[in-house]
């Protein structure tokens, strides 16, 4: 009988000191989604002939996370993938179901934000504290794929008793206007399916600038989570003058920020 794929949430570590707020980030998330957690190092064709000490690293980390939690499902990747096909060989060859990255390496996961199946979490690597992911600011803008952003608030709502904050765009088209509207209406109807506490903020910017105001609401509020949309396209002004997410990411300061890619079918998170 072929053995089940356990669901897992992915830290991707640099062997630096700064891994330690990433794991145990990634140690309360695993927690709550009931997921294994996976300690994953993608190594560069200069270290292929360091495997070996590349996995002693790794086997290092395991040791004390096993014998403080040692009920929690832990495993170590080591692997060698193009940073732009890494999600996807995640999420396809070994059940990721979220990644965690430094809020410093957007730059070098940029290109696999855009190509990833599964949320990227970038979290401040200098905090000694893990998030608590209580508090949840979710803007919603006029773009359909509004539905996997929501989907991932109430996945916090359910399983962590999270409160989530919706921030409205205020367009000033009517079509745009009205699919904000409809967005929100679809948030609106899955919090109360599975009795979330939840809050409708009308916001004042554009579908353009919403997820900014999103961020001031969530630093001035003191929430521990932003969940945004990427870019629905890159270009090459985005490249040049830099993307809204790396914005956001930089300003965010301790807050965690999770990303949604518009621009693939996300993963399901399995009950």
């Amino acid at each position: 009988m072929e053995e089940v794929k356990q669901q897992k949430i992915v830290v991707l570590v640099s062997f630096a000191e700064t891994d330690k707020n990433l794991i145990l980030n990634g140690i309360r998330l695993a927690n709550i989604f009931n997921k294994e957690l996976c300690l994953c190092y993608n190594y560069s064709k200069k270290e292929k002939f360091e495997k070996t000490v590349l996995k002693e690293k790794l086997s290092d980390y395991l040791k004390p996370i096993k014998n403080e939690i040692p009920n929690l499902r832990i495993s170590t990747l080591l692997i060698s993938e193009r940073l732009n096909n890494l999600p996807d060989k995640l999420a396809d060859d070994f059940e990721a179901i979220l990644l965690i990255s430094g809020a410093g390496e957007f730059k070098k996961y940029a290109t696999s934000v855009s190509e990833s199946p599964v949320p990227f979490l970038f979290v401040n690597e200098k905090e000694n504290q893990p998030s608590q992911f209580k508090k949840v600011i979710l803007p919603v803008d006029m773009r359909r794929e509004n539905s996997d952003s929501v989907l991932w608030s109430s996945y916090f709502g359910r399983f962590n008793t999270s409160a989530i904050v919706v921030v409205a765009a205020s367009d000033k088209g009517k079509d745009a206007q009205r699919q904000v509207t409809m967005n929100v209406a679809l948030g609106r109807k899955l919090f109360q399916k599975f009795k979330i506490e939840h809050k409708i903020f009308r916001g004042t910017k554009s579908s353009l600038q919403n997820s900014f105001e999103a961020l001031d609401l969530a630093l001035s509020s003191e929430s521990d989570l932003l969940i945004i949309l990427g870019s629905s396209a890159v270009t090459p002004l985005d490249w040049l003058i830099g993307l809204p997410e790396r914005k956001i990411i930089k300003k965010a300061g301790k807050l965690p920020v999770l990303i949604i890619n518009p621009q693939k079918d996300n993963y399901i998170l399995c009950d």
